[in-house]
C-alpha cells in the first residue's frame, strides 16, 4: 500500500497571531506538524506549505529547485495575509530555516526562528548523502526501481543551487532586523553547527538569542527534545511585539 501523500496544512488558532512553518530539504510538512498543533493550542494559527516535488518520487524532487521552493514559501506567507493575518512570525527547519531568514529580509515578520539553518553543510557530501537517503527510503517504501546513476547526474545542478542559496542568504544577514531565536542541535549530522553562531553574529537584529539542544540531531522538531523546543518557541513568540 502506498503511503498517504503529505499535504500543506493550516491549523487555525483563536488569536490574531500567525506563524508560517517551513520544512527542510527532502522533508515534508510532517516535520513541523507537531509544532503546528502545539502552537494552535497556544492560540496561534499556523500554516505550512509543501515545497513542490517533496513527498513525491525523487525524480520530481530534482526537477524543481530552491527558486521554486522560495516561490512556495512566498505563497505561504501571502496565504496567511489573505486570511487576514497582518502580524506573522516564521519558523523553519534546515532549508526552511534558511528560507525563514530570506523571508525576514524581503518581508515584514514579527520574529523569526531558524532551526538548524545551514550556512554551509557539515561536509561537502552531507547534502548529497541526505538526498541518497531520501531515494533509498522512497524505494523501500514504494517498492519501485530508480536508476541511481541517472538520478545522481540529474541532482548535480540542484546541489549546486542549494550551495548558492546558502551563500546568498549568508550575504543578506546584516540586513535582517527582526527579533530572532536561533535554534541549533548539538549533534547535527547534516550541517556545520557553527552556522548558528554565524547567524547570531551577523544578523542585525537587536533582539536575538541562540539556543542549543544538547541531545538533538538535525531534524530537531521530531527529536527527543521536541517538547522543550515547543516551550522555548512559545516563550519567544510571547515576547514579540504583536500589537
Amino acid at each position: 500500500m502506498r503511503a498517504v501523500a503529505p499535504k500543506p496544512f493550516t491549523f487555525t488558532g483563536d488569536t490574531e497571531r500567525a506563524v508560517l512553518l517551513l520544512h527542510g530539504f527532502t522533508g515534508t510538512t510532517a516535520d513541523v506538524r507537531m509544532l503546528g498543533r502545539f502552537l494552535q493550542k497556544k492560540g496561534y494559527t499556523s500554516h505550512a506549505p509543501l515545497y513542490r516535488g517533496h513527498g513525491e518520487e525523487p525524480q520530481l524532487l530534482v526537477q524543481a529547485g530552491p527558486s521554486d521552493w522560495w516561490e512556495d514559501v512566498k505563497k505561504g506567507y501571502h496565504y496567511l495575509r489573505e486570511l487576514g493575518y497582518e502580524k506573522i512570525a516564521v519558523a523553519g527547519l534546515s532549508l526552511g530555516g534558511l528560507f525563514s531568514l530570506k523571508l525576514a529580509y524581503y518581508y515584514p515578520v514579527v520574529g523569526l526562528i531558524p532551526m538548524c539553518a545551514p550556512m554551509k553543510p557539515r561536509t561537502e557530501r552531507a547534502i548529497y548523502d541526505g538526498l541518497q537517503d531520501y531515494v533509498k527510503h522512497y524505494k523501500r517504501r514504494e517498492k519501485i526501481t530508480i536508476d541511481i546513476e541517472r538520478f545522481h547526474q540529474e541532482s548535480i545542478g540542484l546541489l549546486v543551487a542549494l550551495q548558492e542559496e546558502m551563500v546568498q542568504v549568508k550575504q543578506s544577514l546584516e540586513s535582517i532586523h527582526a527579533p530572532a531565536l536561533i535554534i541549533q542541535a548539538r549533534h547535527d549530522e547534516m550541517i556545520d553547527i557553527n552556522s548558528a553562531t554565524v547567524i547570531l553574529q551577523r544578523i542585525a537584529s537587536e533582539e536575538k538569542e541562540i539556543k542549543w539542544y544538547e541531545d538533538s540531531t538535525h531534524v530537531i522538531t521530531l527529536g527527543n527534545e521536541r517538547d522543550q523546543l515547543h516551550e522555548d518557541i512559545n516563550h519567544f513568540l510571547e515576547q514579540l511585539h504583536w500589537s
